[in-house]
Order: structure tokens, then sequence, then C-alpha cells
């Protein structure tokens, strides 16, 4: 199987997205990542990151890329998780993405940086994109967000499964409480 064909089988499971040290792991060295990408195979998104071209477009693309971006620790957070799972009204202008390592490189003006450390307990994926579970979300989300949108945001939530009736509730009526999140485990 050619290199490009490895690619291209990783692009699919992972919307498209290919990092040099995912490349790595399949077999794939980044020498021959960076010949794809030069004869158009591949477009460089940032420092060892890239889209396959032959994967068509899906609506979870840019979390997977500003996750990828962002490094291998990052988790997507806050608002963007209730926008990722298409819950009530919420539209992200920037994806937030949460981690605890200083980012130097340059970063698309799409992606914002959270500097908290997210717990194990509150981190899930959403199909393959590291994130913090949907409560914590919804929790950090609160004075962020119009009061009604995230009461409609866990309600379908609810409803889809993707949290208990009584959690949701609970975020609803006592955001402090909820879950155990709280300011407190903000990172530096």
């Amino acid at each position: 199987m050619s290199y490009r064909s490895v690619l291209r089988e990783l692009a699919f499971d992972t919307h498209g997205v290919v990092t040099l040290a995912e490349a790595g792991s399949c077999g794939v060295p980044a020498v021959e990542v960076r010949k794809l990408a030069s004869r158009g195979a591949l477009v460089r998104l940032g420092q060892g990151v890239y889209r396959m071209a032959e994967v068509a477009p899906g609506p979870l693309d840019e979390f997977a890329a500003a996750v990828a971006l962002v490094g291998a620790d990052a988790v997507l957070a806050d608002e963007s998780v209730l926008a990722a799972y298409d819950l009530g009204q919420i539209n992200v202008r920037r994806i937030k993405v949460a981690t605890t390592a200083r980012i130097r490189k340059r970063l698309p003006p799409t992606v914002e940086i959270v500097r908290k450390h997210v717990p194990t307990h509150l981190r899930s994926d959403i199909e393959g994109i590291p994130s913090m579970r949907v409560g914590a979300a919804a929790l950090a989300c609160h004075g962020k967000v119009m009061e009604t949108r995230l009461v409609d945001a866990m309600n379908s939530a609810s409803a889809r499964g993707l949290i208990d009736h009584g959690e949701a509730q609970r975020i609803i009526s006592e955001p402090e409480a909820a879950d155990g999140w709280s300011n407190a485990e903000e990172g530096p």
C-alpha cells in the first residue's frame, strides 16, 4: 500500500486531518508527508498538521483541525463542545481548545486557547476528537451563553442520550454543584 493510501485511510478516520505524529505511527515518514503536501495531496494547516484533499469536508472538520493544531494534550472546550454536538443555538466565532501546555506556534484566528486542566474523568471524545464531557462543557458555559440557549442545549443533550436527565437538570438549576466542575480546576 502506498503512503498516500495509508494517509487516505487515516484521514477518513480523523475528519480529514493528518498530523505528522499520526502519520509516523502508521509508518509514513515526515518527509513523505511533506512530499505529498508539495504534490497537492495534502494541504498544510499548520505546524505538523495537514488536511487530506481527497476527503470530503464534514461538519466536524474545523473542530478536529483546531484540536490537532493546538497539540497532543488538547481537548475541545466549553461552548465549542456544545456547538460540535449541534446542541441548541450555540454558534462559536472561535473554537475553544483547552490545554495546560504553553503554545508558541501561530494558530489561525478561528482557534482560541483556554488555559485549563481538564481532568480525565471530565474528558470524552466526539467521533474521535478529544473533548470535554457535555456536562463539564455546559457548566463552563454558564455566564457566557444565554441561559435559554443553555437550557435548550441541556434538554437536547438529555434527549439525545449525551447526558442523563438528572445531570441536565442539575446543570440548569444549580450550576456550581453539578458534576464537581468549578473554576477552581482551571490551570495557571
